[in-house]
């Protein structure tokens, strides 16, 4: 693809590897750290929200391959690899289980070509496309090659839909983007979203929001839970519900600090009928 003579700039902060960052990976360059620096002085529990985020992915791929049935994923803005990635948690449920990360940042293909790679009895691909083009993804051969979007899948926007905004010249939204990909699963798959909220802090927010963009994530645009549960419309939501990722079916200890304002997110899965 054309895409692959493009280079890596180490001096310009990108969005993955600041959230590597975050999490405390190593797939980072100096560019990056200091813009996560600037965004956790502005929101001092960005990290922690990095890794309850994180954690509650575990958990609802655990529940959707062990509780759901689920054995196809499609994982779309999905960042650096950061072990234990989607794949291994799923295939360690169920080892057939089948999945495509998806990303339009040239460093997490290079990364994920070189880290990826799931059990012999399933599938684990990974498809450089931009989530803003549903047809890029949908109608890719590589995605069909390893999915059947006649059976049950799961798609995974975890952290994505705030780098995502509203296009005022097309009229495009970011529901709209969503709704086209729920329109192109059958019915028992399953939406999986973690977006960031000013629900809980709107100080925090008014300044992350009017801040030079630019160094801070490039973050796209802040909802709030009313705006984050209409991507679920018309499918029936998971118990417990729309909740802070660190209150989804919690299995142990939360992160050290990992209040609703330090986290500032919302967490949901649902299901289509």
């Amino acid at each position: 693809m054309p895409v692959l003579e493009e280079q890596i700039d180490a001096n310009r902060p990108d969005p993955a590897r600041v959230y590597d960052w975050f999490l405390g990976g190593k797939s980072f360059f100096p560019a990056d750290e200091a813009a996560g620096r600037q965004v956790q002085a502005m929101w001092p529990g960005v990290r922690v929200a990095a890794r309850a985020n994180r954690a509650f992915l575990h958990r609802a791929v655990r529940w959707l391959a062990a509780e759901a049935g689920i054995r196809q994923f499609v994982d779309i803005g999905t960042g650096v690899p950061t072990e234990p990635n989607l794949h291994q948690i799923a295939q360690a449920e169920a080892p057939a289980t089948r999945v495509v990360y998806t990303d339009n940042r040239l460093i997490v293909l290079r990364y994920a070509e070189a880290l990826m790679t799931g059990t012999p009895e399933g599938r684990t691909a990974y498809l450089h496309a931009d989530f803003c083009d549903p047809a890029s993804i949908l109608d890719s051969a590589e995605l069909r090659d390893v999915l059947d979007l006649s059976r049950p899948v799961a798609l995974c926007l975890n952290a994505l839909l705030h780098y995502i905004a509203d296009d005022p010249v097309t009229g495009v939204t970011a529901h709209d983007l969503v709704a086209r990909y729920v329109a192109a699963l059958p019915s028992g798959s399953y939406l999986l979203i973690t977006h960031v909220t000013p629900d809980f802090d709107a100080p925090t927010w008014e300044r992350i929001t009017s801040g030079d963009r630019g160094h801070t994530g490039q973050m796209g645009q802040i909802r709030t839970r009313e705006e984050i549960l209409s991507f679920f419309e018309g499918m029936e939501l998971v118990e417990p519900g729309l909740v802070p990722p660190q209150d989804w079916r919690p299995d142990g200890p939360v992160p050290a600090g990992a209040t609703h304002a330090a986290v500032s997110m919302w967490a949901g899965i649902a299901r289509r009928p």
